[in-house]
């Protein structure tokens, strides 16, 4: 099935994880709207050259996702501006790490908010109309950290946990409809945030920045390697594909083994 005139709601797209998954989609032949942070100019300048390089619309909504209403407005504006929402993806995130009895309230509202709560709303106000249409896609971004904990990341490891328990709730409900609900769980991501976690203890460390992938990653993965945005990117056309049409609330891994041990 082809994905060409469907449109894609993608939050968090203005970089990383989400801008990959933003112009795999368009590559297909999808109206975008995308959702994130950053320079206005910035922002501009990204949404041109994907528009330039695939030919099809590119919208962007600057939405707090941890605003309720303004979650709201992103799903109305995309279904006035681009006709609707086909493809649903939340991957809007953000970290913070301590530990329990020193993390902050407030980042742990603003992590839940963001990284959980966010995900609700976007998929709330839009599936009604993709299940009257008899057809659409929703894709969570989760993580490795929603089926495992590591130290330190408190709120980010419930968020993820509980991602992935909204994916199989929704899942279950939208069986039969046409709507399908499933989740992506990457390990380590080539991402400007992990080279900055690279860097900083090849810092603390005195080591080259090859060495401190290494034990970054090592120390977790027994392949020792980033999974790629486009990697990612890969998987969510995937799930959005006729392929995939009887996955439903599922969590695709990619974790070089993290997760088999």
């Amino acid at each position: 099935m082809s994905l060409e005139g469907k449109v894609a709601l993608v939050t968090g797209s203005t970089s990383g994880i989400g801008l990959a998954i933003a112009r795999a989609f368009a590559a297909e032949g999808c109206s975008i709207m995308m959702n994130g942070l950053g320079e206005a100019a910035a922002i501009h300048k990204v949404r041109d050259t994907l528009a330039g390089e695939t030919g099809v619309k590119i919208a962007y909504h600057g939405a707090d996702m941890t605003k309720p209403a303004e979650i709201a407005d992103l799903v109305a504006a995309t279904h006035k501006t681009l006709g609707g929402v086909d493809i649903l993806v939340n991957n809007a995130g953000i970290q913070h790490v301590d530990r329990v009895e020193s993390f902050p309230p407030d980042k742990w509202d603003t992590i839940i908010a963001v990284n959980l709560s966010a995900s609700f709303h976007t998929i709330r106000a839009a599936l009604p109309e993709m299940k009257r249409r008899g057809w659409g896609r929703i894709i969570n971004v989760a993580s490795t950290h929603g089926l495992v904990a590591s130290t330190h990341k408190v709120a980010y490891v419930a968020a993820k946990h509980g991602l992935i328990g909204m994916t199989k709730v929704i899942g279950i409900e939208c069986a039969d409809s046409g709507v399908t609900c499933n989740a992506i769980c990457p390990g380590f991501v080539s991402t400007p945030l992990a080279i900055a976690q690279i860097e900083t203890k090849a810092k603390a460390d005195s080591i080259s920045m090859e060495q401190a992938s290494r034990l970054l990653i090592g120390e977790k993965q027994p392949q020792v390697q980033f999974t790629t945005v486009e990697q990612i990117a890969g998987f969510a056309v995937f799930l959005a594909s006729d392929t995939a049409s009887n996955m439903q609330g599922t969590a695709l891994v990619s974790d070089g083994g993290w997760t088999a041990q």
